[in-house]
C-alpha cells in the first residue's frame, strides 16, 4: 500500500462515525492531494474503506462543485458567467485571462496551465450581481473587475505576489 493510500485510510478512520462522513472525508482527501483533486483510485479506496458502492462515492464527488476530478492549478481563477456579469463584461474577462495564460476551456468549463500554476473556471453565478462583473481568485471575490485589473492581478500572482 502506498503512503498516499495509508494517509487516506487515516482520514477515513478519523471521520468514519461522523454524520455526513463521506463529504468530510472527500474534502480532506482532496485538500491533502498535490493538485487539489480526487483521483479515481482514491475514490475507489474510500468506497472500499467505507464499504459503500463506488457509485455512491462518485455521485457525491460529481454532485458538489467543490470537488475536482482533474488536477487544479496552484491559483484558481473563477469567472462568473451569470446574466448580470455577462451583460457587464465577464465574457471578455474570461477570454482575456485565457489568452494571457495561453489556455482554452475544455468541455467542463475549466482549463489548467501545463505547469499547474493556474486553473481558470467558470461558475453560473456568485450571487453578487450588484457588483458585476465578479471573479474570484483563490476564493477571494473581486468585484467590478476590468480586463486590465484582472490581468494585473494575474501578473502579480505570476511574480509571486498576493492577489
Amino acid at each position: 500500500m502506498t503512503d498516499r493510500l495509508r494517509s487516506i485510510e487515516t482520514i477515513v478512520m478519523a471521520r468514519r462515525g461522523e454524520h455526513g462522513a463521506l463529504l468530510s472525508i472527500l474534502e480532506d482527501v482532496q485538500r491533502s492531494s498535490d493538485h487539489n483533486y480526487l483521483k479515481a483510485e482514491e475514490l475507489a479506496h474510500v468506497a472500499r474503506l467505507l464499504q459503500i458502492p463506488l457509485s455512491q462515492v462518485y455521485s457525491v464527488a460529481t454532485f458538489y462543485a467543490f470537488f475536482n476530478l482533474k488536477p487544479q492549478g496552484e491559483h484558481v481563477i473563477t469567472v462568473c458567467r451569470g446574466t448580470a456579469c455577462h451583460t457587464r463584461g465577464s465574457k471578455p474577462l474570461l477570454e482575456k485571462v485565457l489568452a494571457h495564460l495561453g489556455i482554452s476551456l475544455d468541455s467542463s468549463g475549466s482549463a489548467t496551465t501545463a505547469d499547474y500554476a493556474f486553473t481558470v473556471q467558470t461558475v453560473a453565478c456568485f450571487g453578487q450581481c450588484a457588483l458585476a462583473p465578479v471573479i474570484a481568485i483563490d476564493e477571494i471575490i473581486h468585484s467590478k473587475v476590468s480586463e486590465d485589473q484582472l490581468i494585473e492581478l494575474v501578473r502579480s500572482l505570476q511574480e509571486g505576489e498576493e492577489a
